[in-house]
């Protein structure tokens, strides 16, 4: 077959008439994947945010349906679905349909765009099935629900391209899982199609891109995307990488503190750096403020306000509690430009081209650098604009980090997501998904869950356990009716039952966060949500922040939080669970470079650092560290060893993360109680963590390599943590994933107590009827993975088995440790307290 140029079909040559009048000309890397597109390939576009990625899909798609209708591309309407455009964020859809529709409408063609996902109406939904779009925008969750639709084949047998936007984002996750399971069914269902009805011309017209930022295994991340194209007997070899060669130019500037802290403690100095935020944002456009938690954004909001009482109606707050109109009406006063400036969470980390951005400010550490590089990309959203973004710091010694970010982002040091392996919760959910449509054939299924990257492992033993789960209860429970969900009929399986089809169609997803409450005014407006336990917690008259908003608790009402205006001074900021990001390998691994800098620099007297400011006004916190203590170098692991008042404390500095950390520390405890019966309290920060006791910790040079050995860890964490309790606890997401337990209709969800004795319950019974099931092997997996990170634990310690091991004995508290002391200090002080003690502490070591 003689391959088509892509320069000679009319496609091309009508969106080049349409590009040059509007003074655009193409990149190579979107000319590239426009001609990949005709080809009939699929493969994954990589390039830096702002530079085009979704249109070299977008306008691939539009110019292969110019040349397969030439002469009437624009006449021609009710085609079918053509392009399925599968995105992370609700956000992401609006704007990128937005966009889309304004290319349809200047080319003058008759496509209909659909967007469809949680805040779809049930009217939209109805003239979707009845007249189907063009393009639909969905998320993965709606996506799942279409298949539970009857005759769901039908909707996807015109479909030329699956798009998957933002695939960084989803893969790794469970969202990413039902992406690779939705795409394996299409497929097959278009194999299926084109042996009974000769559906197009043939099952290979089907292509799948995924769009993605650059990450540190794009490779992995294309194959686990394009795996279920091997169902049609493609190969790694035939699938295309088109990576932009553009360097989007990211300019980083650190805000600085007037004076130093030489004893730096987390989150109190972010804030009162508001009026070094107020010029930078008064010499943009528009400025989005990047918070990594939304307790923290309420408080920066308020704050911003207090300082520059004019920037009222001017700056707004964005983060996933508030309700969706206020939401909307942020987001669209983004686009037009009528806001000056946002303080958001992660609700708008991704892909939403915002063109007013000017300027970023990430406040705080991001914890990563991928993370960092995605939200400095949201400024200057253009080809050839320039990304500017500034770190603001919450301690002194989070400067370090800046300059770290610096050096990563220079030498493109950006993360991996790894992918999941054998998520049988989200199958049991996928194959109850396709029993409630029109039902399926395992032995075709198998087939096809198998060509998928996270379930290629599974085997038929795994496989018929789950079949015997879904119909019968498994072993442990097929005394129970309400387990037996799905029955056989001819060999197939199929959900009858009406109570139970409606029941899983309401919770398809696989988000699973702690039951949520409704806030309303008592006049019956609507604020946003908040979640249970927060509130379970407040007595009337209580008063807290949300949305920006000043609110006394009146009362609980039919599973809402009833609420008040309120003028008090003095409020509660909500905190979310899960609030806390650890610091990621890249990162870590970049600081430990960067102390080793400052260390030699200090040990050669040389105070002049080169060229980065931040170790420059660090030095009076370095050389303290130093004379007290000791800089670690990077081949080195600091231990320090301090009498107080408090007791014995043990500090170590590995630089790994805060899960790492509360993993070794508990490690460390359990391995020292071997040698002496002795007990500990725990804290950690993502630099490093304390064991306290009431005795001389015996750790020295003698026994220091055994007790941060590698050998034995797996039996040592299970040994030192409560395994059983946490993968109890994960255990309860899982059987909310796997449809084991049923959350509550709408407005009567079930409480958190409820849910966890539920899933405890189911646990215990797995644990002692039916050791092997599946989802309780599958909890545990998780717990080891997730919560302990237990590869770069192992990573972690054979790192420090090469490394020297330094032993100190300050006199007082040091720079590094304070952090941490202060941080185990929290659970006993109210935030100001807190801050009265920490006063006193500093006062008390800078004056010895």
């Amino acid at each position: 077959m003689t391959k088509v140029e892509l320069k000679n079909t009319k496609g091309f040559k009508v969106i080049s008439k349409w590009l040059a009048a509007k003074d655009f000309i193409p990149f190579s890397f979107q000319e590239e994947t426009w001609q990949h597109i005709i080809d009939n390939k699929s493969g994954l576009v990589n390039a830096p945010t702002g530079c085009g990625k979704t249109f070299s899909v977008f306008l691939g798609a539009i110019i292969s349906f110019i040349n397969s209708n030439p002469n009437n591309y624009q006449t021609k309407n009710k085609n079918g679905l053509q392009l399925l455009w599968i995105t992370p964020l609700r956000a992401l859809a609006k704007d990128i349909g937005r966009a889309m529709e304004e290319v349809i409408a200047e080319l003058g063609m008759n496509w209909k765009v659909g967007i469809r996902n949680g805040d779809t109406s049930l009217s939209d939904r109805a003239k979707q099935k009845r007249q189907i779009p063009e393009v639909l925008i969905i998320t993965p969750e709606s996506l799942h629900l279409l298949l539970a639709q009857k005759n769901y084949p039908d909707f996807f047998k015109t479909l030329k391209i699956i798009a998957v936007d933002e695939w960084h984002e989803l893969l790794g996750s469970k969202r990413g899982v039902q992406v690779e399971l939705a795409l394996s069914r299409i497929i097959g269902s278009r194999r299926d199609g084109s042996k009974q009805t000769n559906i197009g011309k043939s099952i290979s017209d089907l292509n799948v891109w995924g769009i993605s930022a650059t990450i540190g295994n794009l490779e992995q991340a294309q194959e686990v995307l394009l795996s279920p194209l091997s169902q049609v007997g493609l190969k790694k070899k035939d699938f295309k990488t088109v990576t932009a060669a553009i360097d989007k130019r990211i300019e980083i500037e650190s805000i600085f503190p007037d004076e130093i802290e030489k004893y730096p403690w987390a989150g109190h100095l972010g804030i009162r750096l508001v009026e070094k935020v107020i010029p930078i944002i008064m010499k943009s456009r528009t400025t989005l403020i990047f918070i990594n938690t939304r307790g923290m954004s309420e408080m920066w909001y308020q704050a911003l306000l207090n300082a520059s009482p004019e920037l009222a109606g001017a700056i707004a707050l964005h983060h996933g509690s508030i309700e969706q109109d206020l939401r909307f009406w942020v987001e669209e006063n983004l686009h037009s430009g009528k806001l000056k400036a946002v303080v958001c969470t992660a609700s708008l980390d991704l892909g939403v081209d915002f063109r007013p951005v000017e300027t970023v400010i990430q406040v705080g550490s991001p914890k990563g650098v991928a993370r960092f590089l995605q939200r400095a990309g949201r400024s200057g959203h253009g080809p050839g604009e320039v990304s500017k973004i500034y770190f603001l710091p919450t301690h002194s010694l989070e400067l370090i980090e800046a300059a770290a970010l610096k050096e990563a982002t220079e030498n493109k040091l950006i993360e991996s997501r790894e992918p999941r392996i054998l998520c049988y919760d989200v199958l049991i959910q996928y194959l109850s998904t396709l029993a409630i449509s029109d039902g399926f054939y395992p032995e075709e299924i198998y087939k096809e869950i198998k060509s998928t990257f996270c379930y290629r492992e599974i085997t038929e033993d795994e496989w018929q356990q789950i079949l015997h789960f879904i119909t019968f209860g498994g072993i442990a429970l097929q005394q129970y009716d309400d387990y037996k969900k799905i029955e056989i009929e001819n060999g197939l399986y199929k959900i009858n039952s009406r109570r139970i089809a409606m029941r899983h169609r309401m919770h398809i997803g696989t988000i699973v966060s702690d039951p949520m409450m409704k806030v309303k005014f008592m006049s019956g407006g609507f604020v946003g949500v908040i979640e249970e336990w927060f509130i379970a917690g407040m007595k009337p008259g209580d008063v807290f922040t949300l949305a920006g908003r000043t609110l006394e608790f009146v009362m609980i009402k039919d599973m809402t939080c009833i609420v008040k205006k309120s003028n008090a001074k003095k409020s509660r900021i909500p905190s979310w669970q899960g609030g806390r990001m650890p610091l990621s390998a890249n990162l870590g691994f970049m600081l430990r470079k960067k102390f080793d800098e400052a260390g030699l620099e200090i040990e050669n007297d040389k105070l002049r650092f080169k060229k980065e400011e931040e170790l420059e006004i660090l030095k009076p916190l370095f050389e303290l560290q130093e004379y007290l203590s000791h800089i670690p170098k990077k081949n080195e692991l600091l231990i320090e060893q301090i009498e107080t008042k408090d007791g014995f404390h043990l500090f170590v500095f590995p630089f790994e993360g805060r899960l790492v950390h509360e993993a070794m520390a508990a490690v460390l405890a359990y391995r020292i109680s071997r040698i002496t019966p002795i007990t500990f309290s725990f804290a950690m920060n993502d630099y490093g963590f304390e064991l306290l006791s009431d005795q001389a910790i015996p750790v020295d040079d003698s026994n220091a390599y055994e007790l941060f050995s590698p050998e034995n860890l797996l039996e040592d964490i299970q040994r030192s943590l409560n395994s059983v309790e946490m993968a109890k606890r994960k255990f309860r997401d899982i059987a909310v994933i796997g449809g084991l337990i049923f959350q509550g209709f709408p407005g009567e969800q079930k409480k958190a107590r409820h849910l966890q004795s539920s899933a405890s319950l189911l646990f215990n019974v797995f644990s002692e009827y039916e050791p092997q099931n599946l989802l309780l092997r599958q909890a545990y997996n998780e717990v080891m993975e997730q919560q302990m990170e237990e590869q770069r634990l192992r990573d972690m310690l054979e790192r420090i088995q090469k490394s020297k091991i330094v032993i100190t004995y300050p006199r007082r508290l040091t720079p590094f440790c304070f952090p941490i002391k202060v941080d185990s200090m929290r659970e006993d002080l109210s935030s100001e307290k807190l801050e009265d003690r920490v006063k006193k502490m500093q006062l008390q070591l800078n004056s010895s």
